[in-house]
C-alpha cells in the first residue's frame, strides 16, 4: 500500500506526535510495508479456525492484594535517599506537559 509524506504527516497530526522533515519519508515506506503485511494476512483463510487470545493454556492466579510490612526498612531507606518527598510518596517531575 502506498502511503505518502503527506499521510504521515497526517497520522502524526492525529497522533499528536512530531516526526521531523527527514524521517516522514522512511516513516511512509515503513508504514506502508507493515499495511502490505497486513493485507497479506487478511488473504489467510482462516474459516473453522476458533478465536484465540493465547495458546499456553495458562491462567492468571490470583492473591489477596495485601499490604506487607516485610518491606518497612527498605521504603524507609529510599525515602531517606529521595532528595524530595511527600510524607510517604517519592516527589519527582511531572513526565506529562499541559497545553
Amino acid at each position: 500500500m502506498s502511503i505518502t509524506k503527506t499521510d504521515v504527516e497526517h497520522i502524526a497530526k492525529l497522533a499528536r506526535i512530531d516526526v521531523k522533515e527527514e524521517d516522514k519519508e522512511k516513516l511512509a515506506q515503513e508504514l506502508g510495508s507493515i499495511l502490505d503485511y497486513v493485507a497479506k494476512l487478511n488473504e489467510v483463510d482462516t474459516e473453522g479456525v476458533e478465536p484465540t487470545a493465547q495458546v499456553t493454556g495458562l491462567e492468571n492466579i490470583f492473591r489477596k492484594d495485601e499490604v506487607s510490612s516485610k518491606n518497612e526498612d527498605s521504603v524507609a531507606k529510599l525515602l531517606a535517599a529521595m532528595p524530595t518527598k511527600e510524607g510517604r510518596h517519592l516527589k519527582v517531575k511531572s513526565v506529562f506537559e499541559h497545553k
